[in-house]
């Protein structure tokens, strides 16, 4: 399936997730700033949302963008993505459908508003360029081939500092429970 294939899938994650709610199409639409035309035409597969989009519905549906990509391909026990699959919205799932790990490739601008807060632990590896990632209110600058380990629940927030940046995030999946070893 290609990049753009995969995008479109989306539309029947987002409609499952709307439903489940029990939210109006006109509702969702709202909360999310965009049109309830659009909504309709990327629920039915006819448009392809930007990343931003796609994380404002998710917002509206209080989902995460990431889990929306996953609920709308099935696992794959083995799955290669290609290098040039990059998608038009600057983020490539590096691993696609309901896994038990996720990762991402963001090139390009990113949203320094947005904090995130993850259920489970999550790496933020600079492939190139740097980025500025912000933890529990502390900055932290990491130049290509740095990491930064983040553990569940910490509120962060992360940009790119120069052009051509590339930043992968790791993550344990929001569906799959993590045991502490303060629980043995």
């Amino acid at each position: 399936m290609s990049a753009e294939r995969d995008e479109l899938a989306v539309g029947p994650a987002i409609r499952r997730r709307r439903r489940a709610l029990e939210l109006t199409l006109a509702a969702v639409a709202e909360r999310a700033g965009v049109s309830a035309p659009f909504l309709s035409q990327v629920e039915n597969g006819r448009s392809r949302p930007s990343m931003g989009s796609l994380q404002r519905i998710a917002d509206a549906l209080d989902t995460t963008a990431v889990r929306l990509l996953a609920a709308s391909q099935p696992p794959r026990p083995v799955d290669v993505v290609r290098g040039d699959s990059a998608a038009v919205s600057r983020v490539r799932p590096l691993v696609r459908g309901r896994q038990q790990l996720h990762a991402l490739e963001f090139t390009g601008e990113h949203d320094w508003s947005r904090i995130y807060r993850h259920r489970n632990d999550e790496l933020l590896y600079v492939a190139d360029g740097s980025a500025e990632v912000e933890v529990d209110g502390a900055a932290h600058t990491l130049g290509r081939g740095d990491t930064l380990y983040c553990a569940a629940e910490r509120p962060h927030r992360w940009r790119p500092l120069a052009k051509g940046t590339r930043v992968l995030i790791v993550a344990v999946a929001e569906h799959v429970e993590v045991a502490d070893d303060r629980d043995l």
